[in-house]
């Protein structure tokens, strides 16, 4: 992106610098590393970051509009409904595509959204450890909004405890242990003091939920929510109250806007920083050249279920396509200089909502493979996730 940093960063770069840095990282986990961080950060230039912000608000336009309120009434399966919804989720992510313009430049292309917590604790430790090991040049950052990390946390306390009793406020998760996101679990209890409880451990009587804190039964008065649907009913975890109950807590965010922010949104949003999309069932398929789309299901996590190379006796096998969406492939431009090749990029901006959507920090992910992820990158370096500085 900026050339002479990116020049003085490989330059600079040691292998050694960077095992030391990924040692400091996972000591959280007790060295045990759950997903890849990449050798790098990204360093962007103003006009790419104006256009990251401008692409973000157009979207967040739509999101707060009434016609985004009557195209999702229906978001939600009808089985998965949680009472008492608010009345937008305090935690929102844009997810970026960095694609080249017709002059060649970079330019962001939405790829998803969610309203749903990403990784607000992990991200702050992340820049901590960059800004140790490496040689973050003076003025850039990664908050946004005149932010840095006392005033993030004291935002993030806001948002997640308000003015509950930080023993009152839990992180709730499917079998949290065995998440590759544990480290942001461990993260956010040193930030905020919350407990990281899984859905097993909860005890319910009558409309109120407990936990047991140092033996002691808790209640549980708002929870940070980490369940993914998908998995709760994929795992078929059994546990002791429902979602779908008429329960006396605060949800952060209300489980419902996992679905109402999400791609069943994405065929909605149309603007220059969309690629077309459509829903599945209500696309004309005999006008779309399929090699052009990816296909992917509404109500899954972390890339699972997408068909990438597609034919039509594909869809014709699917008997749910009201279920999934038709999304342009977007090609990925060669961004970041490394040792070996190009890697491309891909920005998550991530917002906090009280009165109104605050961007608050980012995510990285960086990939030399056909998508973003793991299996697309098996044996390849100057991948993974990290993060976006910018001035």
């Amino acid at each position: 992106m900026i050339s002479a940093i990116r020049d003085k960063y490989n330059k600079e770069f040691k292998e050694s610098t960077y095992n030391n840095f990924l040692n400091d990282i996972w000591r959280w986990t007790n060295g045990e590393q759950d997903f890849r961080i990449c050798e790098t950060p990204l360093f962007i230039d103003a006009k790419l970051k104006s256009k990251l912000i401008e692409a973000s608000d157009k979207i967040l336009s739509y999101l707060q509009s009434n016609d985004f309120k009557v195209k999702s009434k229906n978001a939600v399966p009808k089985e998965l409904i949680v009472p008492n919804e608010s009345t937008h989720p305090e935690f929102l992510q844009i997810d970026f595509a960095i694609t080249a313009d017709q002059l060649g430049e970079p330019f962001p292309k939405l790829i998803e959204l969610q309203g749903f917590a990403s990784l607000y604790g992990f991200q702050t430790e992340l820049d901590k450890f960059n800004r140790k090991h490496y040689s973050i040049p003076e003025g850039f950052q990664s908050y946004f909004n005149n932010l840095n990390f006392e005033s993030y946390k004291k935002l993030l306390t806001e948002t997640i405890i308000g003015n509950e009793d930080p023993e009152n406020v839990i992180l709730l998760e499917i079998e949290p242990d065995k998440q590759k996101t544990r480290i942001d679990f461990h993260i956010t209890r040193k930030l905020l003091g919350i407990e990281t409880v899984c859905v097993t451990k909860i005890i319910k009587e009558k409309n109120k939920l407990y936990y047991l804190k140092n033996g002691i039964k808790t209640e549980v008065k708002k929870i940070y929510n980490r369940v993914i649907f998908d998995e709760l009913l994929k795992k078929k975890i059994e546990f002791g109250f429902d979602f779908r109950d008429e329960l006396d807590v605060q949800w952060v965010c209300h489980p419902n806007w996992f679905f109402k922010i999400s791609k069943h949104s994405l065929p909605f949003i149309q603007n220059e920083f969309t690629p077309k999309c459509y829903s599945a069932e209500g696309a004309t398929i005999d006008e779309i050249n399929l090699e052009e789309f990816v296909l992917k299901p509404l109500y899954s996590f972390a890339g699972s279920g997408v068909k990438v190379e597609l034919k039509r006796e594909m869809l014709s096998e699917i008997n749910d396509l009201k279920n999934y969406i038709l999304q342009e492939k977007v090609e990925y431009m060669p961004l970041i200089k490394t040792p070996d090749g190009y890697s491309k990029a891909e920005i998550r901006m991530m917002f906090l909502w009280k009165e109104k959507p605050i961007l608050v920090n980012n995510l990285l992910r960086t990939s030399k493979g056909k998508m973003m992820g793991v299996d697309f990158n098996k044996g390849k370096t100057w991948v993974g996730s990290n993060i976006m500085y910018h001035k």
